[in-house]
């Protein structure tokens, strides 16, 4: 049931993240940090709602996942390859965060991992190729 939570938490992060940036004008950093502050503060406030361990985890999650929602409409702009890369955040999160204990900016390599591989797919299904901007 955790990993439901966790999971559920980075799609909502990294869809809400995109959709402040962008819709809402208030850029990719204000948005995240403004996202992650609120869910932060709410479970540091209401921390017995959840179990210790999950009020924890899920501000980190929120965090990490706002990452992968700062990525620029010109590179992903469809909601479900958002989604995706809020999902497979929350995979690589609950699979791998073992291996990044005490080391600096796991949650951004996490979150640049699973917007590569939801931008490889995203082209990949919609058979794009990458071309130089020529001048």
């Amino acid at each position: 049931m955790e990993n439901v939570i966790i999971i559920f938490t980075a799609v909502v992060a990294a869809s809400a993240t995109f959709y402040a940036s962008t819709t809402l004008k208030m850029g990719p950093v204000r948005a995240s940090s403004l996202l992650s502050l609120i869910v932060a503060l709410f479970f540091n406030f209401f921390d017995t709602l959840l179990s210790p361990e999950l009020s924890e985890t899920i501000p980190l999650v929120f965090f990490g996942a706002s990452f992968v929602g700062m990525v620029s409409p010109k590179v992903l702009s469809n909601y479900r390859f958002l989604a995706l890369g809020g999902f497979l955040f929350s995979l690589v999160f609950i699979n791998t965060s073992f291996f990044f204990q005490g080391f600096g900016g796991a949650l951004g390599t996490t979150a640049n991992i699973a917007v590569l591989i939801s931008f490889s797919l995203f082209m990949f299904f919609h058979q794009r190729t990458l071309k130089k901007n020529q001048k």
